[in-house]
């Protein structure tokens, strides 16, 4: 363990942690958001994902820990960068005049915390059917979750839909600035590539925005309606 403790006590090994677990939870998020595009192809191709997955049993559980280990050491290195930053420059600038790092950029930890928060809520309402047992227990003709009836009736209620929708743009703003910031620490930030590094934050923020703030919106416009033509 002496080996993780030199990298962990380090400022360098410390923003590699972040940097890792920054993408490999924005590859999470971007095949979480194809999965859940599906249910544009109807009921039976968003069920059948849904069931595939949930048929995976203790291997998607040891996904989920995993997942969680990353979201712990995220936040964690995180921290503890800021914290380092706040010791090496310990009196304020007489003038304090940002470089090249925008809103964004100044907000990762704030958007972080209420995108951990949200990660709970989403947790609860369409893992564990905690906040909406009623739609969490629908059934399909197969006796299977109806996933996509659940999703549908879920995201008909405004406030949660509009919770959806706001998570989605903070996690846009996170992605905005943090994806290029990791990929710089990871050493693309020469003079050949820096161009297209800092484009890569922005156009994956935009991806995640649209592709996830899509299916609330046209769940709310009626675009997109329960299977069996409940209202």
């Amino acid at each position: 363990m002496s080996w993780w403790l030199k990298i962990w006590n380090s400022s360098i090994g410390t923003k590699t942690i972040m940097a890792l677990t920054g993408l490999l939870l924005t590859l999470f998020v971007l095949v979480h958001m194809v999965g859940n595009l599906q249910i544009y192809l109807g009921p039976e191709p968003l069920n059948a994902y849904a069931h595939f997955l949930q048929g995976l049993a203790e291997l998607l559980w040891v996904a989920r820990t995993i997942l969680f280990v990353l979201v712990v050491l995220h936040i964690i290195s995180a921290i503890r960068v800021s914290w380092l930053n706040r010791v090496a420059r310990p009196v304020r600038y007489v003038k304090h005049e940002p470089v090249k790092v925008g809103w964004a950029g100044r907000t990762l930890i704030y958007t972080g915390i209420v995108i951990g928060i949200f990660v709970v809520y989403h947790l609860l309402h369409f893992t564990l059917g905690v906040t909406d047992p009623k739609h969490f227990s629908l059934l399909d003709e197969h006796g299977e979750k109806h996933v996509y009836n659940m999703v549908v009736y879920g995201f008909r209620d405004p406030v949660v839909a509009g919770g959806y929708i706001l998570a989605t743009i903070l996690l846009g703003l996170h992605f905005w600035h943090g994806v290029s910031s990791w990929l710089q620490t990871l050493g693309l930030n020469s003079r050949r590539y820096q161009s297209l590094v800092d484009r890569i934050g922005p156009a994956v923020a935009t991806v995640i925005m649209i592709g996830n703030i899509s299916i609330p919106l046209t769940i709310l416009l009626r675009l997109v309606n329960p299977a069996g033509g409940g209202e």
